[in-house]
């Protein structure tokens, strides 16, 4: 039987799955096929794709040329997995992403195949901060997401996710992130204070971990002058500075790493996510070379040796970041959200500000039964999209950055008029 005409069996996912799913909840349909911007359901139902991975599909699905380039090498018997052995596959991205992304911003990371996840680049960094400083502590912030691995974890603000844990989440402090006590109280004052006190009861850290923009925390911005503070207090206390850009990253929310025009330079950061460009798992770690003292063979994974993934991570580079014309066009696109998002906040009642950054945007909704009525009714008429946020009340916008005006602008109209129609119905049963 072709696999294209092959159909699922009835109930097999909730004979056999876990019921540790989640996603599926939300949008439950059984997709067979993904182009571009679009899912297909086996009933043949198109379906606009606002959540892209959770940012690992920043060029859409089955991206053509991407895709070509990966039947070619596996059509060429190369190498599909390696260890961390030396490969054509693996020198060719080395080399363009030194050429194409480290050399133009000056920066001189070495490179870190921890294994395939993001949670598995937290882990190694967290582990070479601790290395470096022969520390414990690591510093994170408020309603920060870095993954579901106990160090991950541990860095993780979420309840939910750290309540899976089964056991005690030890060596990390949740220090406010920017804005988290509203604009008139600086933060990283107050953690420089809180550090400059020897009877604070902080310890000194190892690290300080970072997202710029908060994916799963609700879409809240770092400013750039708050990334400056926090990177001097880092330095100012022997800590070294990781930027988690696992989901804000490759073009999301700017540049290829999100913290760009900032100013700042971490010791150490985190990728994943798009990272490949056809959503295959990749990860890296990037280490400033002077805190690379890692032994031989101290810190690896099975799966660091991903050649399929170095394969398309490499034509995505040649592709997309070879000169500034993607990032303008996503620039371009993000106006063009950001414009959008705000005609439906203005149009509800229970539409609040806006939150995140480019191509990383979304609503605050009053609470999160809104957001996930709005989301549910999204998908009724063709639109997947999720929420974020400490209480799931950001309606969020992940769609690829290679969407059509034409598609962003079908996504928005669904959404719109998603929220009109929760508006419609609330109103209607408050009367």
């Amino acid at each position: 039987m072709a696999y294209e005409h092959a159909s699922a069996p009835a109930n097999i996912f909730e004979r056999r799955e876990s019921r540790v799913r989640s996603y599926c909840r939300s949008f439950p349909a059984v997709f067979k096929s993904a182009r571009g911007s679009e899912l297909i359901a086996e009933d043949g139902t198109r379906y606009i794709d606002f959540l892209s991975g959770c940012s690992t599909l920043n060029y859409g699905h089955n991206h053509p040329e991407l895709k070509q380039a990966l039947l070619d090498y596996i059509g060429a018997d190369g190498v599909a997995h390696g260890l961390d052995m030396h490969t054509r596959a693996k020198a060719r991205f080395l080399n363009t992403f030194e050429r194409l992304i480290l050399k133009p911003r000056s920066m001189d990371h070495r490179v870190l195949f921890p294994g395939p996840t993001g949670a598995n680049a937290v882990e190694a960094a967290l582990k070479t901060a601790r290395k470096v400083t022969g520390r414990t502590n690591v510093i994170a912030f408020t309603n920060g997401f870095h993954g579901m691995t106990l160090g991950a974890l541990a860095a993780t603000g979420n309840s939910g996710k750290r309540g899976g844990a089964g056991v005690p989440l030890t060596g990390v402090t949740h220090e406010a992130f920017d804005g988290y006590f509203g604009e008139d109280t600086d933060t990283a004052d107050q953690l420089d204070r809180r550090l400059s006190d020897p009877s604070s009861g902080l310890d000194k850290p190892a690290a300080i971990i970072v997202e710029t923009v908060q994916g799963e925390g609700g879409l809240n911005v770092a400013s750039d002058a708050w990334l400056r503070k926090i990177e001097k207090i880092a330095r100012k206390h022997g800590a070294l500075f990781i930027i988690d850009d696992i989901q804000a990253g490759i073009g999301r929310t700017g540049g290829f790493f999100s913290f760009e025009k900032a100013g700042v330079t971490p010791d150490i950061i985190t990728m994943a996510k798009s990272l490949s460009g056809l959503g295959l798992p990749f990860a890296l770690t990037l280490i400033r070379p002077q805190h690379d003292l890692w032994k031989p063979g101290e810190h690896n994974g099975t799966f660091r040796g991903n050649n399929h993934a170095f394969v398309t991570a490499t034509k995505a580079l040649e592709l997309f970041w070879a000169d500034d014309a993607f990032e303008k066009e996503t620039a371009r696109k993000a106006a063009r959200l950001r414009a959008g998002l705000e005609k439906i906040a203005a149009s509800a009642s229970f539409a609040g500000r806006l939150k995140g950054k480019g191509m990383m945007s979304g609503i605050e909704m009053e609470s999160g039964d809104v957001a996930a009525e709005i989301c549910t009714e999204c998908f009724q008429n063709g639109l997947i999209i999720e929420t974020s946020g400490s209480m799931d009340e950001v309606v969020k916008v992940l769609a690829p950055l290679t969407i059509t005006d034409a598609e962003l602008d079908a996504g928005l109209k669904i959404l719109a008029d998603a929220v009109r129609a929760v508006s419609a119905r609330r109103q209607k049963s408050a009367a």
